[in-house]
């Protein structure tokens, strides 16, 4: 199981001080990846533990490339629908040429009804919009120089995608059957919000469609908080997400206060959980 970690790009502590040193912080530490959370328009009525505030997760991911050197760099989970296509894929092309080939994409179709509005996005859209992306993701990196593409909601003619570093992997959230769906035609990984009981015969079912389909097993990634004051409960909680099927374990530590308590925590779950 690889181990990563979640940095907040919200709130008091996402100031360019805290943001930078909890990614040193995580480097440092030895964790596989450091990954942001991606909100565009927060409602006001919905601002409690971020006042609103919420840096942008690719310009953040860019930012975090230039001061790490090891660490990938991953959204947990880019909302697909808020953006354009192309300029997407370009954002991500350019993110993993930059930092040396270390993005993760994590990707879904977002679920705050007002954020939509805001952006003028009709939501009984968002699944289609969706795949409809990552079939343009795939067609842009699928050749040294992409023709033509003519989808039912994305069309444009053939254009030279550079740089094109090879594909980052793209990580598929959602618990439904349309989210499997994607893993399976344009996934490398499965990030599902199911809690252990409920994941595990679903990453039996995903496999043996995986082997049916004669692709390889996608990875299986949970994002989980811990209670790092009860050590053996912490202990026993990551071998129930590990036994229930996870490959890849994302630590929330929530609303850490500054990083000298992300930096605790960090400790804390490495020497005495991560083992």
């Amino acid at each position: 199981m690889k181990f990563g970690i979640a940095v907040r790009n919200m709130g008091p502590q996402s100031s360019p001080h805290i943001v930078r040193e909890c990614a040193r912080i995580a480097e440092d530490a030895g964790f596989d990846a450091l990954f942001v959370s991606d909100h565009l328009c927060i409602p006001p009525g919905q601002t409690e533990g971020s006042g609103g505030r919420y840096l942008d997760v690719l310009a953040t991911l860019a930012y975090l490339a230039g001061i790490t050197s090891r660490i990938r760099l991953g959204v947990s989970v880019l909302v697909l629908p808020y953006r354009p296509a192309v300029l997407t894929a370009k954002q991500a092309a350019t993110i993993q040429e930059l930092s040396g080939g270390r993005l993760i994409l994590g990707v879904g179709v977002g679920w705050m009804k007002p954020e939509f509005e805001a952006l003028g996005v009709p939501m009984r859209k968002r699944g289609a919009i969706a795949t409809e992306t990552l079939r343009v993701m795939h067609h842009l990196w699928a050749g040294e120089e992409p023709g033509p593409y003519h989808g039912e909601l994305v069309s444009f003619p053939s254009f030279v995608f550079l740089p094109r570093p090879s594909r980052p992997p793209i990580w598929i959230g959602g618990n439904g059957p349309n989210a499997l769906e994607r893993v399976l035609r344009y996934g490398d990984g499965w990030h599902p919000m199911f809690r252990a009981a409920e994941l595990k015969p679903a990453v039996a079912q995903l496999r043996e469609k995986a082997r049916t389909a004669g692709r390889s097993e996608p990875e299986i990634i949970v994002r989980r908080g811990l209670k790092l004051d009860d050590l053996p409960a912490a202990r026993a909680r990551l071998e129930e997400e590990r036994d229930a099927g996870a490959t890849y374990f994302i630590l929330d530590l929530g609303r850490y206060a500054d990083e000298s308590a992300f930096g605790a925590a960090v400790e804390a779950f490495m020497a005495k959980v991560a083992t």
